[in-house]
């Protein structure tokens, strides 16, 4: 069984489609812990009404960075986490947790990587993007995490056209709806270890 954190910044949106599927589809994972850098985070509200640890670790309320990472390591380890999963988190992970939890950390990312990803591409400021280039199709795309911004091996993607109407609004509403649809089926895939990876390859198991 997958030992899931979460990790949120927002009003945890995905993080609430993650544990109804798990809940509803008998998902082999459970959610153990939620990590948000925001205390005012729906996530940690959610989290607390699920009867799910909720901690609030924000960088600022450390000395160092050094401190921080291992603040977050330990707080892992003592819920017993094994996989991570950022659901709208929007500080990039340490390097020390990446290292410890490579192949086991997955993003949900609101466009078509690589297109519209890397620092600065999250939330509104990508739908915006999209509309502003006159982009024909956008979606939603889970990826393994490794040390650069939206930039790990795809594990899913779903798209959708951009219609000429559309605003970033508009297109931000339909987008989430698939993120709320591949995020639970990519823990899905990994909790039933169907997923390989091999050299930074991802492949599928039958």
């Amino acid at each position: 069984m997958l030992s899931i954190a979460v990790f949120a910044s927002g009003r945890g949106s995905n993080f609430q489609a993650l544990a109804e599927a798990i809940s509803r589809k008998n998902i082999d994972a459970r959610i153990v812990v939620v990590i948000s850098n925001n205390s005012e985070a729906g996530a940690i509200a959610l989290a607390r009404s699920l009867q799910i640890p909720a901690l609030h670790l924000s960088q600022k309320q450390f000395p160092s960075q050094e401190a921080f990472t291992s603040e977050v390591l330990a707080s892992l380890d003592s819920h017993g986490a094994d996989f991570i999963v950022l659901a709208g988190y929007m500080k990039k992970l340490d390097a020390r947790i990446i290292r410890r939890f490579r192949n086991r950390i997955i993003n949900v990312h609101p466009a078509l990587l690589p297109a519209f990803g890397g620092q600065g591409m999250y939330g509104h400021h990508v739908h915006e993007a999209v509309v502003a280039q006159h982009a024909r199709r956008s979606g939603a795309t889970v990826h393994l995490v490794d040390e650069e911004f939206d930039h790990g091996p795809i594990v899913l993607q779903e798209s959708i056209p951009v219609e000429e109407n559309d605003t970033p609004e508009s297109l931000a509403e339909k987008v989430l709806v698939i993120e709320h649809r591949i995020l639970p089926r990519a823990v899905e895939l990994f909790a039933g270890n169907k997923i390989r990876i091999d050299n930074g390859v991802v492949s599928f198991v039958e």
